[in-house]
């Protein structure tokens, strides 16, 4: 039995952020990015919402044989490649695109080349992330050796960036222009370039395929702003029951280790979530929460289980009332900049025991 903590999810967020991606870059495929559980959401009922999308992105074979469960027919993008022959077997049986990032995966992919002849395979180049990906100049030789492997299939490129959410950084124009370099020595080939941030910053890198991954789901990919700000819409909202109402005299403190202490006579809520649901433990004092239509600060550390807030100024707020941690009134990216941390992590933290309800539920 739930008691009250939940994830309301949105279909329609999902779909229209998918389609700001259509109008900002309108001449490319869609990778949509749905490792991670769909980044907290849900990844089967992720990839549902957005069926419209060209195909999807996981990083595990577990994500993608998950999809493949339920359903879900269209391709498959296996960010991280394989590791050995038995998972390169793996994803030719689940019908997965592939990712080629370093020798040892191109060699095992070789040695079963008669079982690829479905399999579409990417070639990552490194052009300054320096985390996966083969170095530029080995790429027209990995092109060849993949033709070999399949041939009549068009060489596919792909990258990935380090900074595209800081546009005055010059290091995204380096990469770029490192890539297309590449790209005009293997004429033809497919390219993939632009994450969240490039498709919202740089339209020179939507080519072929986009890869968006955390606006899709209402969050901001950076540039100082949130989702709300960027005309995103958030697909989750995260929220949690009152459980407790208690008066604090002034001077008494609330919580472990006696963190907070209240400067007048205080009004706290205690709120059925924590670091047990995901919730960090180390979020600060006056961390905002959603409650009684207005924001009240978090006081004191949040526990296995519970967080208080001060509602002294919310007359108003009742037991059983629910409180919103982020979603529609608070954005996700505004409570992560308070913690000290991304919106990415907080959507995918949250344990199994939240709840997650979608529409149909």
């Amino acid at each position: 039995m739930s008691r009250g903590t939940c994830a309301y999810m949105d279909p329609s967020a999902l779909q229209y952020n998918l389609q700001r991606v259509r109008t900002l870059a309108p001449g490319a495929r869609v990778w949509a990015v749905i490792k991670a559980d769909g980044y907290g959401h849900g990844a089967v009922q992720v990839a549902q919402a957005l069926h419209q999308a060209d195909g999807f992105a996981v990083a595990t074979l577990a994500e993608a044989q998950a999809l493949r469960d339920a359903g879900i027919d269209a391709p498959i993008l296996l960010l991280e490649g394989t590791l050995g022959p038995l998972q390169a077997l793996d994803a030719v049986r689940l019908r997965c695109d592939t990712v080629v990032h370093q020798a040892e995966q191109l060699a095992f992919l070789e040695a079963m080349a008669g079982q690829l002849e479905q399999q579409v395979i990417w070639l990552k180049v490194d052009t300054g992330m320096h985390r996966l990906g083969i170095e530029p100049e080995q790429a027209p030789d990995f092109a060849r050796r993949v033709q070999a492997i399949r041939p009549g299939q068009p060489v596919n490129l792909m990258t990935h960036f380090a900074s595209a959410d800081e546009p005055k950084t010059p290091n995204t124009s380096i990469q770029i222009a490192r890539f297309n370099k590449l790209a005009r020595e293997l004429p033809g080939a497919r390219l993939c370039l632009a994450n969240s941030a490039g498709v919202m910053a740089w339209p020179e890198s939507h080519a072929d395929w986009v890869r968006p991954g955390i606006m899709l789901y209402g969050a901001s990919p950076g540039f100082a702003k949130t989702g709300l700000e960027l005309g995103l819409k958030p697909a989750m909202r995260l929220t949690a029951p009152v459980i407790a109402l208690r008066s604090v005299p002034a001077g008494d403190w609330v919580g472990y280790g006696a963190r907070w202490q209240a400067s007048r006579q205080s009004r706290i809520a205690t709120l059925a979530i924590g670091y047990g649901d995901g919730y960090p433990r180390h979020a600060p004092d006056n961390t905002p929460v959603w409650l009684g239509g207005q924001r009240v600060p978090l006081v004191g550390k949040v526990s296995m289980d519970m967080l208080t807030v001060d509602v002294t100024d919310v007359p108003n707020v009742q037991l059983g009332d629910s409180a919103e941690l982020w979603g529609e009134h608070l954005s996700v990216d505004e409570v992560a900049l308070h913690i000290g941390t991304v919106g990415y992590e907080l959507l995918t933290r949250l344990s199994p025991r939240v709840d997650k309800q979608w529409p149909s539920d």
